[in-house]
């Protein structure tokens, strides 16, 4: 097995003490730090869809994206010369009136793990908190809004529309419990997302476009 898919086995199976090492050998081997993020988001990737099916669950896949955190932690500094290697900056956060914040600081994850500057404005953020976050960061691409309860439906609608009227060229992605795809489409935002490991595809895909 090469370094490589060692890497990328340690990372689904969440060996974070591991992870690092195995980094530094596959770059010592002379592999390309894009590759081995590149192979660790594709863990991730995989780690997602088990998620998904029910395969497993919440607790094993933050240990796979911490275990991919390590390992990101060693290329870094190898990549911070590298423009390519960050897809753009994205704002999160869980909208107004809603305080559950597992699911988004997962999808915060996958997002960063596929290439983006994470900004996190935490819980209960009120729509105009997003805007002040674009105008305040540079390069933002992409800005993601997470609901967990039906009740907060409403705030979903005003934070997308808001950033929009606002920033008519940044992406708004959506995501959360009762969040369906018809409904991220009739509040007018570009994409949605089921599930971490799809968001993380979607938020690519948006910024890419």
């Amino acid at each position: 097995m090469s370094k490589i898919e060692e890497v990328k086995a340690k990372v689904e199976a969440g060996k974070s003490k591991l992870v690092p090492g195995l980094v530094q050998e596959a770059l010592d081997e002379g592999s390309a730090a894009g590759d081995i993020l590149q192979a660790m988001v594709d863990s991730m990737g995989v780690v997602g869809e088990k998620f998904s099916s029910g395969e497993i669950f919440v607790p094993e896949m933050l240990i796979a994206a911490k275990a991919m955190s390590k390992g990101v932690d060693v290329l870094k500094p190898l990549m911070a010369g590298d423009g390519s290697a960050s897809l753009g900056t994205c704002i999160i956060g869980t909208v107004a009136g809603d305080l559950h914040d597992i699911g988004k600081n997962l999808v915060s994850m996958m997002i960063e793990s596929a290439g983006f500057d994470m900004v996190d404005l935490g819980v209960d953020v009120p729509a105009d908190t997003f805007v002040q976050a674009v105008k305040d960061n540079a390069n933002v691409k992409l800005v993601a809004c997470s609901g967990l309860l039906t009740t907060t439906m409403p705030a979903l609608k005003e934070a997308v529309a808001t950033v929009k009227a606002a920033c008519p060229e940044i992406k708004v992605i959506v995501g959360g419990a009762p969040v369906t795809p018809e409904y991220a489409t009739e509040i007018g935002a570009d994409g949605y997302a089921p599930d971490a490991g799809s968001a993380a595809v979607k938020a690519k895909e948006l910024a890419t476009a």
